[in-house]
C-alpha cells in the first residue's frame, strides 16, 4: 500500500497487517490523526498508512471502526484502536523503546489534565473561521482564544521549561502541536502576540524531526481547507 491517495467506497480492502508492523488509517490533513502520525514518527515505529476518504468511506473501513473516524490503528492480530489520545497511549505502552510519557503516575496524570484543558481550546479553530465565513463578528471568540493561549503561556512561565512536560518534547507537546501548525491557515497567528513563551515553544517545536517529517506547507493546507470549507474536500490535494 504505497500510495498516499485516499481510499473511498468501492476500493479494494487492504490485506492483513504484516507482523512487526502496525497500520494507521488516517487523513492527510486531519489534526487528530496528525497526533498519531507524530507519535509513530517520534518513536520510530514501523507502520503503513492508509488514507481514508472521509466523505465516502469504504465499507471495509466501517467494519473496522463503525464510527468511521480517523485516526484508527490496526495491529497484526486484527485488533483495532481509535480516538487520538487512546491511539497515542496505546503506542506508548506497546512500543517502549522511546518513552514520551513520564514514568511517575503523577507525571502521567499531569499530562492528562493538560490534555483535558487543551480539549477546550481546539473548538475555537473551527468556530472562528466558520464565524468569519458567515460574516459574523468573531472578536469575542478571538478574545477567548487569546485568554486560553495566555494560560498556556503562563504554564510555561511557571514551569520555567522549554516544553510543556519539561526541557524535552513529551507526549503533551505532540498532542497540542497540530493546531499550532495550522494557526496561519486559520488566520489566528495574531492570537499569539501577547504570549512570548508560547511563541518560543512553537519555534522550538518546528525544529523537531517528527514535526518536520509530518508537516505540510501553508499553501497546501490553505488549498485543502478551501475545498473543505466549500464542502468538497480534496483529500488528495497535491498528490
Amino acid at each position: 500500500m504505497s500510495t498516499e491517495k485516499s481510499f473511498a467506497k468501492g476500493s479494494a480492502a487492504p490485506g492483513p497487517v504484516p507482523n512487526g508492523q502496525i497500520r494507521l488509517y488516517s487523513m492527510r490533513f486531519c489534526p487528530f490523526a496528525h497526533r498519531t502520525r507524530l507519535v509513530l514518527t517520534a518513536k520510530g515505529i514501523k507502520h503503513d498508512t492508509i488514507n481514508i476518504n472521509l466523505k465516502d468511506k469504504p465499507d471495509w473501513f466501517l467494519e473496522r471502526n463503525p464510527l468511521g473516524l480517523v485516526p484508527t490503528l490496526e495491529n497484526p492480530a486484527g485488533e483495532v484502536i481509535y480516538d487520538s489520545p487512546i491511539t497515542c497511549d496505546y503506542l506508548e505502552e506497546v512500543y517502549t523503546e522511546k518513552k514520551l510519557l513520564p514514568s511517575s503516575p503523577f507525571g502521567k496524570a499531569q499530562q492528562k489534565m493538560m490534555l483535558e484543558h487543551f480539549s477546550k481550546v481546539t473548538p475555537y479553530f473551527y468556530k472562528i473561521p466558520m464565524g468569519r465565513k458567515n460574516g459574523e463578528d468573531v472578536s469575542a471568540l478571538e478574545g477567548e482564544l487569546k485568554e486560553k493561549f495566555a494560560k498556556l503561556n503562563e504554564d510555561l512561565v511557571n514551569k520555567k521549561t522549554k516544553f510543556f512536560g519539561g526541557d524535552s518534547i513529551t507526549m503533551i507537546d505532540y498532542m497540542m502541536w497540530p493546531w499550532f501548525e495550522r494557526l496561519e491557515i486559520f488566520e489566528l497567528k495574531h492570537c499569539l502576540d501577547g504570549t512570548p513563551e508560547l511563541k518560543k515553544w512553537t519555534e522550538r517545536m518546528l525544529e523537531d524531526t517528527a514535526v518536520k517529517a509530518t508537516m505540510h506547507s501553508v499553501d497546501t493546507y490553505k488549498a485543502f481547507y478551501k475545498t473543505y470549507v466549500e464542502g468538497k474536500p480534496n483529500y488528495d490535494y497535491g498528490l
